[in-house]
Protein backbone atom coordinates (compact mmCIF):
# COMPACT_ATOMS: atom_id res chain seq x y z
CA UNK A 1 0.00 0.00 0.00
CA UNK A 2 1.39 3.39 -0.98
CA UNK A 3 2.09 5.77 1.93
CA UNK A 4 -0.54 8.42 2.48
CA UNK A 5 0.11 12.03 1.64
CA UNK A 6 1.89 13.67 4.55
CA UNK A 7 0.41 16.71 6.25
CA UNK A 8 1.19 18.25 9.59
CA UNK A 9 -1.40 17.46 12.25
CA UNK A 10 -2.43 19.04 15.53
CA UNK A 11 -2.29 16.15 18.02
CA UNK A 12 -3.28 16.09 21.68
CA UNK A 13 -2.23 13.41 24.14
CA UNK A 14 -4.34 12.80 27.27
CA UNK A 15 -2.65 10.76 30.01
CA UNK A 16 -3.63 10.43 33.70
CA UNK A 17 -0.28 10.80 35.49
CA UNK A 18 2.85 11.71 33.56
CA UNK A 19 5.42 9.95 35.77
CA UNK A 20 8.24 7.55 34.85
CA UNK A 21 6.45 4.24 34.23
CA UNK A 22 6.32 2.13 31.08
CA UNK A 23 3.07 3.68 29.84
CA UNK A 24 4.53 7.15 30.34
CA UNK A 25 7.68 6.17 28.44
CA UNK A 26 5.53 5.11 25.48
CA UNK A 27 3.52 8.36 25.56
CA UNK A 28 6.68 10.48 25.67
CA UNK A 29 8.38 8.49 22.89
CA UNK A 30 5.26 8.68 20.71
CA UNK A 31 4.87 12.41 21.32
CA UNK A 32 8.53 13.17 20.60
CA UNK A 33 8.54 10.95 17.52
CA UNK A 34 5.43 12.60 16.05
CA UNK A 35 6.81 16.04 16.88
CA UNK A 36 10.02 15.21 15.03
CA UNK A 37 7.90 14.30 12.00
CA UNK A 38 6.61 17.87 11.95
CA UNK A 39 3.33 17.52 13.85
CA UNK A 40 2.22 19.92 16.58
CA UNK A 41 1.95 17.91 19.81
CA UNK A 42 0.48 18.91 23.17
CA UNK A 43 0.17 16.65 26.23
CA UNK A 44 -2.58 17.11 28.82
CA UNK A 45 -2.33 15.32 32.16
CA UNK A 46 -3.87 15.47 35.61
CA UNK A 47 -0.49 15.25 37.33
CA UNK A 48 3.13 15.91 36.45
CA UNK A 49 5.86 16.27 39.06
CA UNK A 50 8.85 17.95 37.42
CA UNK A 51 11.18 16.09 39.80
CA UNK A 52 9.68 12.72 38.84
CA UNK A 53 9.25 12.69 35.07
CA UNK A 54 11.25 11.98 31.93
CA UNK A 55 13.84 14.42 30.62
CA UNK A 56 11.80 15.32 27.54
CA UNK A 57 9.11 16.65 29.89
CA UNK A 58 11.56 18.40 32.23
CA UNK A 59 13.60 20.19 29.58
CA UNK A 60 10.66 21.55 27.57
CA UNK A 61 11.08 19.29 24.54
CA UNK A 62 7.36 18.58 24.92
CA UNK A 63 4.57 21.00 25.77
CA UNK A 64 2.69 19.66 28.79
CA UNK A 65 -0.39 21.18 30.43
CA UNK A 66 -1.60 19.99 33.85
CA UNK A 67 -5.39 20.26 34.18
CA UNK A 68 -8.23 18.59 36.02
CA UNK A 69 -6.31 18.35 39.29
CA UNK A 70 -8.15 20.90 41.45
CA UNK A 71 -11.45 19.20 42.36
CA UNK A 72 -10.84 15.47 42.79
CA UNK A 73 -7.89 13.99 44.72
CA UNK A 74 -6.03 10.94 43.34
CA UNK A 75 -7.62 8.78 46.07
CA UNK A 76 -9.74 8.96 49.19
CA UNK A 77 -7.83 7.59 52.17
CA UNK A 78 -5.95 5.23 49.85
CA UNK A 79 -9.19 3.85 48.42
CA UNK A 80 -11.36 4.51 45.35
CA UNK A 81 -8.37 4.93 43.05
CA UNK A 82 -10.28 4.01 39.89
CA UNK A 83 -13.27 6.21 40.74
CA UNK A 84 -11.03 9.20 41.43
CA UNK A 85 -8.98 8.54 38.30
CA UNK A 86 -12.10 8.53 36.12
CA UNK A 87 -13.50 11.68 37.70
CA UNK A 88 -10.14 13.45 37.35
CA UNK A 89 -9.98 12.51 33.68
CA UNK A 90 -13.51 13.78 33.10
CA UNK A 91 -12.58 17.00 34.88
CA UNK A 92 -9.48 17.34 32.70
CA UNK A 93 -11.56 16.72 29.58
CA UNK A 94 -14.07 19.41 30.49
CA UNK A 95 -11.31 21.97 31.07
CA UNK A 96 -9.99 21.48 27.53
CA UNK A 97 -12.76 23.68 26.15
CA UNK A 98 -12.41 26.38 28.80
CA UNK A 99 -9.78 29.02 29.52
CA UNK A 100 -7.35 27.67 32.14
CA UNK A 101 -5.76 30.01 34.70
CA UNK A 102 -2.30 31.28 33.75
CA UNK A 103 -0.38 29.02 36.16
CA UNK A 104 3.24 28.70 34.95
CA UNK A 105 3.89 25.78 37.32
CA UNK A 106 1.22 23.76 35.51
CA UNK A 107 2.86 23.99 32.13
CA UNK A 108 6.15 22.88 30.64
CA UNK A 109 7.51 23.52 27.19
CA UNK A 110 7.34 26.66 25.05
CA UNK A 111 4.99 29.31 26.52
CA UNK A 112 1.83 30.14 24.59
CA UNK A 113 1.89 33.27 22.47
CA UNK A 114 -1.06 34.79 24.37
CA UNK A 115 -0.46 35.13 28.13
CA UNK A 116 -4.21 34.79 28.75
CA UNK A 117 -4.15 31.17 27.52
CA UNK A 118 -6.82 31.44 24.81
CA UNK A 119 -8.96 28.48 24.01
CA UNK A 120 -7.17 25.97 21.86
CA UNK A 121 -8.73 25.12 18.50
CA UNK A 122 -9.96 21.54 18.09
CA UNK A 123 -7.10 19.17 17.25
CA UNK A 124 -7.03 16.77 14.34
CA UNK A 125 -6.40 13.73 16.56
CA UNK A 126 -6.56 12.97 20.28
CA UNK A 127 -4.36 10.13 21.53
CA UNK A 128 -5.68 8.78 24.83
CA UNK A 129 -4.41 5.80 26.83
CA UNK A 130 -4.91 3.90 30.12
CA UNK A 131 -8.36 5.35 30.86
CA UNK A 132 -11.08 5.46 28.20
CA UNK A 133 -13.91 6.94 30.30
CA UNK A 134 -13.82 10.40 28.72
CA UNK A 135 -13.90 9.25 25.09
CA UNK A 136 -17.69 9.77 24.66
CA UNK A 137 -17.35 13.26 26.17
CA UNK A 138 -14.47 14.08 23.85
CA UNK A 139 -16.53 13.04 20.86
CA UNK A 140 -19.32 15.40 21.95
CA UNK A 141 -16.97 18.32 22.59
CA UNK A 142 -14.88 17.76 19.46
CA UNK A 143 -17.15 16.16 16.84
CA UNK A 144 -14.65 16.70 14.00
CA UNK A 145 -11.68 15.27 15.93
CA UNK A 146 -10.63 11.64 15.61
CA UNK A 147 -10.06 9.75 18.88
CA UNK A 148 -7.35 7.09 19.09
CA UNK A 149 -7.24 4.83 22.16
CA UNK A 150 -4.05 2.91 23.00
CA UNK A 151 -4.71 -0.07 25.28
CA UNK A 152 -1.67 -1.19 27.28
CA UNK A 153 -3.81 -3.89 28.95
CA UNK A 154 -7.51 -4.06 29.94
CA UNK A 155 -7.90 -2.25 33.26
CA UNK A 156 -10.60 -4.70 34.33
CA UNK A 157 -7.95 -7.44 34.50
CA UNK A 158 -5.52 -5.43 36.61
CA UNK A 159 -7.74 -4.89 39.65
CA UNK A 160 -7.84 -7.42 42.52
CA UNK A 161 -11.23 -8.98 43.26
CA UNK A 162 -10.69 -10.95 46.42
CA UNK A 163 -14.18 -10.37 47.80
CA UNK A 164 -17.68 -10.61 46.26
CA UNK A 165 -18.30 -6.96 47.16
CA UNK A 166 -15.15 -5.97 45.30
CA UNK A 167 -16.46 -7.79 42.23
CA UNK A 168 -19.80 -6.01 42.57
CA UNK A 169 -18.05 -2.67 43.04
CA UNK A 170 -16.12 -3.16 39.81
CA UNK A 171 -19.13 -4.02 37.62
CA UNK A 172 -20.06 -0.43 36.63
CA UNK A 173 -16.41 0.43 36.01
CA UNK A 174 -16.02 -2.61 33.77
CA UNK A 175 -19.15 -1.64 31.83
CA UNK A 176 -17.93 1.93 31.44
CA UNK A 177 -14.50 0.74 30.27
CA UNK A 178 -16.00 -1.50 27.58
CA UNK A 179 -18.54 1.06 26.42
CA UNK A 180 -16.19 4.03 26.29
CA UNK A 181 -13.39 2.04 24.65
CA UNK A 182 -15.75 1.03 21.85
CA UNK A 183 -16.44 4.69 21.06
CA UNK A 184 -12.91 5.50 19.93
CA UNK A 185 -12.38 5.89 16.20
CA UNK A 186 -9.37 3.58 16.29
CA UNK A 187 -8.00 1.04 18.78
CA UNK A 188 -4.32 0.21 19.23
CA UNK A 189 -2.60 -2.31 21.50
CA UNK A 190 1.03 -2.92 22.41
CA UNK A 191 1.33 -6.57 21.32
CA UNK A 192 -0.44 -9.49 19.69
CA UNK A 193 -0.68 -11.00 23.16
CA UNK A 194 -2.55 -7.96 24.48
CA UNK A 195 -4.79 -8.05 21.40
CA UNK A 196 -5.82 -11.63 22.19
CA UNK A 197 -6.58 -10.69 25.81
CA UNK A 198 -8.48 -7.61 24.61
CA UNK A 199 -10.70 -9.78 22.39
CA UNK A 200 -11.49 -12.10 25.31
CA UNK A 201 -12.19 -9.19 27.68
CA UNK A 202 -14.36 -7.03 25.39
CA UNK A 203 -16.51 -9.47 23.46
CA UNK A 204 -18.95 -6.69 22.57
CA UNK A 205 -16.35 -4.73 20.59
CA UNK A 206 -16.38 -5.94 17.00
CA UNK A 207 -13.33 -4.08 15.69
CA UNK A 208 -9.91 -5.71 15.96
CA UNK A 209 -7.23 -3.46 17.48
CA UNK A 210 -4.07 -2.84 15.52
CA UNK A 211 -0.67 -3.54 17.04
CA UNK A 212 1.82 -0.69 17.37
CA UNK A 213 4.77 -1.88 19.40
CA UNK A 214 6.43 0.25 22.08
CA UNK A 215 9.96 1.29 21.29
CA UNK A 216 13.39 1.91 22.70
CA UNK A 217 15.70 4.78 21.86
CA UNK A 218 18.12 3.28 19.35
CA UNK A 219 20.33 6.37 19.68
CA UNK A 220 20.50 6.75 23.46
CA UNK A 221 22.50 9.65 24.88
CA UNK A 222 25.86 8.66 26.38
CA UNK A 223 25.86 7.94 30.11
CA UNK A 224 28.71 7.98 32.59
CA UNK A 225 29.03 6.22 35.91
CA UNK A 226 29.46 8.34 39.05
CA UNK A 227 33.04 7.11 39.47
CA UNK A 228 35.32 4.86 37.50
CA UNK A 229 35.10 1.34 38.95
CA UNK A 230 38.26 -0.49 39.98
CA UNK A 231 39.54 -3.21 37.68
CA UNK A 232 38.39 -5.96 40.08
CA UNK A 233 34.73 -5.62 41.04
CA UNK A 234 31.56 -7.67 40.75
CA UNK A 235 29.99 -5.38 38.16
CA UNK A 236 32.72 -6.02 35.58
CA UNK A 237 33.17 -9.76 36.03
CA UNK A 238 32.95 -11.59 32.68
CA UNK A 239 30.14 -13.98 33.67
CA UNK A 240 27.27 -11.81 34.86
CA UNK A 241 23.69 -13.08 34.80
CA UNK A 242 21.37 -10.09 35.01
CA UNK A 243 17.71 -9.66 35.92
CA UNK A 244 16.04 -6.23 35.77
CA UNK A 245 12.52 -6.10 37.16
CA UNK A 246 10.48 -4.36 39.79
CA UNK A 247 10.52 -6.24 43.08
CA UNK A 248 6.99 -7.61 42.73
CA UNK A 249 5.82 -11.21 43.10
CA UNK A 250 4.27 -11.31 39.66
CA UNK A 251 7.75 -10.78 38.18
CA UNK A 252 8.79 -14.22 39.52
CA UNK A 253 12.39 -13.22 40.26
CA UNK A 254 12.67 -16.36 42.38
CA UNK A 255 12.92 -18.33 39.13
CA UNK A 256 16.31 -16.72 38.45
CA UNK A 257 17.57 -17.59 41.93
CA UNK A 258 16.37 -21.21 41.82
CA UNK A 259 17.89 -21.71 38.36
CA UNK A 260 21.19 -20.11 39.37
CA UNK A 261 21.45 -22.36 42.43
CA UNK A 262 21.40 -25.45 40.19
CA UNK A 263 24.67 -24.45 38.52
CA UNK A 264 27.60 -26.42 40.00
CA UNK A 265 29.14 -24.39 42.80
CA UNK A 266 32.70 -25.19 41.70
CA UNK A 267 32.02 -23.91 38.18
CA UNK A 268 30.35 -20.75 39.50
CA UNK A 269 33.24 -19.84 41.75
CA UNK A 270 36.00 -20.82 39.32
CA UNK A 271 34.47 -18.65 36.57
CA UNK A 272 33.51 -15.69 38.83
CA UNK A 273 29.86 -16.10 37.89
CA UNK A 274 27.48 -13.74 39.67
CA UNK A 275 23.72 -13.21 39.59
CA UNK A 276 22.66 -9.56 39.75
CA UNK A 277 19.03 -8.79 40.58
CA UNK A 278 18.38 -5.13 39.83
CA UNK A 279 15.24 -3.10 39.44
CA UNK A 280 12.66 -0.72 40.81
CA UNK A 281 12.34 -0.65 44.57
CA UNK A 282 10.32 1.75 46.69
CA UNK A 283 10.80 1.28 50.47
CA UNK A 284 7.34 2.80 51.00
CA UNK A 285 5.83 -0.01 48.94
CA UNK A 286 5.04 -2.92 51.25
CA UNK A 287 5.19 -5.49 48.46
CA UNK A 288 8.61 -4.29 47.28
CA UNK A 289 10.07 -4.52 50.78
CA UNK A 290 8.51 -7.88 51.63
CA UNK A 291 9.38 -9.52 48.32
CA UNK A 292 12.99 -8.40 48.57
CA UNK A 293 13.12 -9.88 52.07
CA UNK A 294 11.59 -13.13 50.83
CA UNK A 295 14.16 -13.37 48.02
CA UNK A 296 17.04 -12.93 50.46
CA UNK A 297 15.58 -15.69 52.62
CA UNK A 298 15.36 -17.90 49.53
CA UNK A 299 19.07 -17.29 48.91
CA UNK A 300 19.80 -18.34 52.51
CA UNK A 301 17.74 -21.50 52.07
CA UNK A 302 19.61 -22.42 48.87
CA UNK A 303 23.03 -21.73 50.40
CA UNK A 304 23.76 -18.68 48.24
CA UNK A 305 25.76 -15.79 49.69
CA UNK A 306 23.99 -12.50 48.96
CA UNK A 307 24.38 -8.78 49.47
CA UNK A 308 22.02 -5.84 48.99
CA UNK A 309 23.37 -2.54 47.66
CA UNK A 310 21.36 0.67 47.63
CA UNK A 311 23.85 2.63 45.56
CA UNK A 312 26.56 2.13 42.96
CA UNK A 313 29.53 2.78 45.23
CA UNK A 314 28.57 0.15 47.81
CA UNK A 315 28.35 -2.45 45.03
CA UNK A 316 32.03 -2.00 44.18
CA UNK A 317 33.40 -3.27 47.48
CA UNK A 318 31.68 -6.61 47.98
CA UNK A 319 33.60 -9.71 49.05
CA UNK A 320 34.36 -12.36 46.42
CA UNK A 321 32.21 -14.90 48.29
CA UNK A 322 28.99 -13.14 47.25
CA UNK A 323 26.89 -15.13 44.76
CA UNK A 324 23.80 -12.94 44.40
CA UNK A 325 23.77 -9.14 44.38
CA UNK A 326 20.58 -7.15 44.91
CA UNK A 327 20.73 -3.64 43.40
CA UNK A 328 17.79 -1.48 44.41
CA UNK A 329 16.49 1.34 42.17
CA UNK A 330 19.53 1.65 39.93
CA UNK A 331 20.16 4.88 37.95
CA UNK A 332 20.06 4.86 34.16
CA UNK A 333 23.84 5.00 33.86
CA UNK A 334 24.33 1.85 35.94
CA UNK A 335 21.50 0.08 34.14
CA UNK A 336 23.16 0.77 30.78
CA UNK A 337 26.52 -0.44 32.15
CA UNK A 338 25.05 -3.69 33.47
CA UNK A 339 23.19 -4.41 30.23
CA UNK A 340 26.39 -3.96 28.23
CA UNK A 341 28.47 -6.17 30.58
CA UNK A 342 26.00 -9.03 31.18
CA UNK A 343 26.52 -12.39 29.51
CA UNK A 344 22.77 -13.10 29.61
CA UNK A 345 19.60 -11.22 30.58
CA UNK A 346 17.06 -13.24 32.56
CA UNK A 347 13.48 -12.05 31.98
CA UNK A 348 11.35 -14.03 34.42
CA UNK A 349 7.72 -12.70 34.25
CA UNK A 350 5.03 -14.85 32.67
CA UNK A 351 2.31 -13.37 30.43
CA UNK A 352 4.00 -9.97 30.36
CA UNK A 353 1.95 -7.52 28.28
CA UNK A 354 4.99 -6.54 26.24
CA UNK A 355 8.23 -6.17 28.19
CA UNK A 356 10.70 -3.42 27.32
CA UNK A 357 13.75 -4.81 29.18
CA UNK A 358 14.45 -7.58 26.61
CA UNK A 359 14.63 -4.90 23.91
CA UNK A 360 17.03 -2.83 25.99
CA UNK A 361 19.22 -5.91 26.47
CA UNK A 362 19.23 -6.79 22.77
CA UNK A 363 20.07 -3.19 21.89
CA UNK A 364 23.11 -3.62 24.16
CA UNK A 365 24.07 -6.82 22.27
CA UNK A 366 23.12 -9.04 25.22
CA UNK A 367 21.21 -12.30 24.55
CA UNK A 368 17.93 -12.84 26.41
CA UNK A 369 16.41 -15.81 28.21
CA UNK A 370 12.68 -15.18 28.72
CA UNK A 371 9.54 -17.08 29.65
CA UNK A 372 7.77 -18.39 26.55
CA UNK A 373 4.54 -16.43 27.01
CA UNK A 374 3.25 -12.91 26.51
CA UNK A 375 5.19 -10.13 24.82
CA UNK A 376 8.65 -11.82 24.66
CA UNK A 377 7.22 -14.26 22.09
CA UNK A 378 7.08 -11.26 19.73
CA UNK A 379 10.44 -9.72 20.57
CA UNK A 380 12.89 -12.57 21.28
CA UNK A 381 13.69 -14.89 18.38
CA UNK A 382 14.46 -18.42 19.60
CA UNK A 383 18.05 -19.41 18.94
CA UNK A 384 18.87 -16.14 17.15
CA UNK A 385 18.56 -13.36 19.72
CA UNK A 386 18.00 -15.51 22.78
CA UNK A 387 15.90 -18.35 24.16
CA UNK A 388 12.25 -18.82 25.16
CA UNK A 389 11.55 -21.44 27.83
CA UNK A 390 8.74 -22.35 30.22
CA UNK A 391 9.28 -21.13 33.81
CA UNK A 392 11.04 -24.35 34.80
CA UNK A 393 14.24 -23.96 36.84
CA UNK A 394 15.95 -26.99 35.28
CA UNK A 395 15.41 -25.72 31.74
CA UNK A 396 16.56 -22.23 32.71
CA UNK A 397 19.63 -23.57 34.47
CA UNK A 398 20.52 -25.57 31.36
CA UNK A 399 20.49 -22.40 29.22
CA UNK A 400 22.56 -20.56 31.82
CA UNK A 401 25.14 -23.35 31.79
CA UNK A 402 25.21 -23.33 27.99
CA UNK A 403 25.78 -19.57 27.81
CA UNK A 404 28.36 -19.46 30.60
CA UNK A 405 30.45 -22.54 29.92
CA UNK A 406 29.70 -23.96 26.47
CA UNK A 407 29.28 -21.03 24.05
CA UNK A 408 32.32 -19.07 22.90
CA UNK A 409 32.61 -15.31 23.18
CA UNK A 410 32.25 -15.02 19.40
CA UNK A 411 29.00 -17.01 19.44
CA UNK A 412 27.62 -14.75 22.16
CA UNK A 413 28.74 -11.69 20.20
CA UNK A 414 27.04 -12.88 16.99
CA UNK A 415 23.78 -13.53 18.86
CA UNK A 416 24.02 -10.11 20.50
CA UNK A 417 24.58 -8.39 17.15
CA UNK A 418 21.50 -10.12 15.73
CA UNK A 419 19.47 -8.85 18.66
CA UNK A 420 20.65 -5.29 18.16
CA UNK A 421 19.84 -5.43 14.44
CA UNK A 422 16.35 -6.70 15.22
CA UNK A 423 15.64 -3.90 17.71
CA UNK A 424 16.92 -1.22 15.34
CA UNK A 425 14.83 -2.65 12.51
CA UNK A 426 11.54 -3.38 14.31
CA UNK A 427 11.35 -1.42 17.58
CA UNK A 428 12.86 2.01 16.99
CA UNK A 429 11.21 5.26 18.04
CA UNK A 430 11.23 6.36 14.41
CA UNK A 431 9.30 3.27 13.29
CA UNK A 432 6.71 3.67 16.04
CA UNK A 433 6.19 7.32 15.12
CA UNK A 434 5.74 6.53 11.43
CA UNK A 435 3.25 3.75 12.30
CA UNK A 436 1.22 6.13 14.46
CA UNK A 437 1.32 8.78 11.74
CA UNK A 438 -0.01 6.30 9.16
CA UNK A 439 -2.86 5.31 11.50
CA UNK A 440 -3.78 8.92 12.17
CA UNK A 441 -3.76 9.91 8.52
CA UNK A 442 -5.98 6.94 7.70
CA UNK A 443 -8.37 7.92 10.50
CA UNK A 444 -8.75 11.36 9.00
CA UNK A 445 -9.42 9.97 5.52
CA UNK A 446 -12.00 7.36 6.53
CA UNK A 447 -15.16 7.28 8.60
CA UNK A 448 -13.86 5.00 11.34
CA UNK A 449 -15.39 4.03 14.66
CA UNK A 450 -18.88 3.24 15.92
CA UNK A 451 -21.70 5.81 16.16
CA UNK A 452 -21.45 7.71 19.41
CA UNK A 453 -24.87 6.88 20.83
CA UNK A 454 -27.36 4.18 20.04
CA UNK A 455 -30.90 3.97 21.36
CA UNK A 456 -30.85 4.45 25.11
CA UNK A 457 -27.09 4.57 25.39
CA UNK A 458 -26.95 8.19 26.53
CA UNK A 459 -29.29 7.49 29.43
CA UNK A 460 -27.35 4.36 30.37
CA UNK A 461 -24.05 6.27 30.31
CA UNK A 462 -25.40 9.07 32.51
CA UNK A 463 -26.83 6.49 34.87
CA UNK A 464 -23.51 4.65 35.12
CA UNK A 465 -21.56 7.83 35.87
CA UNK A 466 -24.07 8.89 38.53
CA UNK A 467 -24.04 5.38 39.95
CA UNK A 468 -20.25 5.42 40.21
CA UNK A 469 -20.33 8.67 42.15
CA UNK A 470 -23.16 7.47 44.41
CA UNK A 471 -21.43 4.15 45.07
CA UNK A 472 -18.19 5.90 45.95
CA UNK A 473 -19.98 8.26 48.37
CA UNK A 474 -21.89 5.36 49.94
CA UNK A 475 -18.76 3.24 50.33
CA UNK A 476 -16.85 6.18 51.80
CA UNK A 477 -19.58 7.05 54.31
Amino acid sequence: MAPRKKRNLDIWFIHPDLGIGGAERLVVDAAVGLQQLGHRVTIFTSHCDKSHCFDEVKDGTLTVHVRGNTLIPPHLFHRFFILCAILRQIHLTLTLSSDPPPDPSATTGPPPTDPLYPRLPPPDVIFIDQLSASIPILRILYPTTKILFYCHFPDKLLSPRNHPLAHLYRLPFDFLEGYSTSKSHCLLVNSLFTRSIFAQSFTGIASTPRVVYPCVDTFPPPTTLPIQPPAHNHLTFPNLLLSINRFERKKNIALAIHSFSLLPRTLRHASSTRLILAGGYDPRNAENAQYHLDLTKLCDTLGLQHATCKNYISALSLPDSVDVIFLLSIPASLKAELLSKARLLLYTPSNEHFGIVPLEAMLSCTPVLAVNSGGPLETVVEGETGWLRPPDMKEWSAIMKKVLFEMSDSQIRIMGERGKERVEREFSKEKMAVSLQEVMLEMLEKDMGEPLFGVGELGVLIGVVMGLVAMGVWWFL
